[in-house]
């Protein structure tokens, strides 16, 4: 239950970041095509977010207390990227262009995504 709230929430994140952002497509024939593509999508990215970050987390601890934390803001952003280059080898039409288009979808993700926590319950 706890993992399928945190799709949702990543799901709104992910849409909001692809209506406020030119360089993050999302495609599909209909509208349904596209939210189940957004769905898909989310869940990619949350199992990038929770196997593949903390790896990358710990080994990149030096530059992030060197800048204060701002190198979460890549190792966020690389994740963006890495759930749309996954996305694209399965086929799905979600798309990250560039690197500074991933650091800005990623500041929205995270804020969306915090926002939608607050509004939803936990499960607990």
């Amino acid at each position: 239950m706890n993992f399928l709230l945190k799709v949702i929430a990543s799901a709104l994140g992910l849409a909001v970041a692809t209506w406020l952002l030119n360089g993050i497509t999302l495609t599909g024939d209909t509208d349904s095509d596209r939210l189940i593509t957004l769905l898909v999508v989310a869940a990619i990215f949350g199992v990038v977010d929770s196997f593949v970050a903390p790896v990358v987390k710990v080994l990149s601890l030096p530059f992030i207390i060197l800048t204060l934390g701002l190198f979460l803001l890549v190792v966020n952003a690389l994740m963006l990227m890495l759930t749309s280059w996954i996305a694209g080898q399965v086929g799905l039409g979600f798309a990250v262009d560039g690197f500074l288009t991933a650091v800005i979808g990623a500041i929205v993700i995270t804020l969306v995504g915090w926002l939608a926590h607050l509004v939803l319950p936990d499960g607990k």
